[in-house]
């Protein structure tokens, strides 16, 4: 598994669909364009995946830095099941802070894996999409009199 890096292939994947939903998190995904006649995005035909925690939806760095790591462990399991793409796991909602009082407890990363797990298990039934050829998807325009 390969991680995203740059800001271009960040956007290039939340560009894409997004292909599962959880109360807390989204998934993006992009295929893969390897045939581009400049330098590509993505150098190799694996899985890549990055992961986008704002701090709009967690304050604390400590916070920020578990959600992380627990999206790239769980993701990194053999059983994930991610096809060869592009995929962004984005935290769109915050977990309740009187809930999970401490910035990095067992119950929060707990209740993030189970929520990830989710995501995935809905990701997994989700048709991958293939890279479309730039003539295919221009169509010619009609001129009306």
């Amino acid at each position: 598994m390969q991680r995203l890096k740059t800001r271009a292939q960040f956007q290039a994947v939340l560009a894409g669909a997004t292909v599962a939903r959880t109360a807390h998190f989204a998934l993006h995904r992009c295929a893969l364009d390897l045939s581009s006649s400049a330098q590509p995005l993505f150098a190799s035909d694996d899985v890549w995946l990055g992961a986008m925690v704002p701090k709009r939806w967690a304050r604390r760095a400590v916070t920020r830095n578990a959600i992380k790591r627990q999206i790239y462990t769980v993701s990194a399991a053999p059983d994930a099941g991610l096809p060869r793409a592009a995929h962004v796991v984005r935290l769109r909602a915050g977990f309740d802070r009187k809930e999970f009082v401490s910035a990095s407890s067992d119950k929060l990363k707990g209740a993030v894996r189970a929520e990830l797990l989710q995501l995935l298990a809905r990701a997994a039934r989700a048709p991958v999409p293939t890279a479309v050829p730039p003539s295919a998807s221009s169509s010619p325009s009609s001129s009306s009199s």
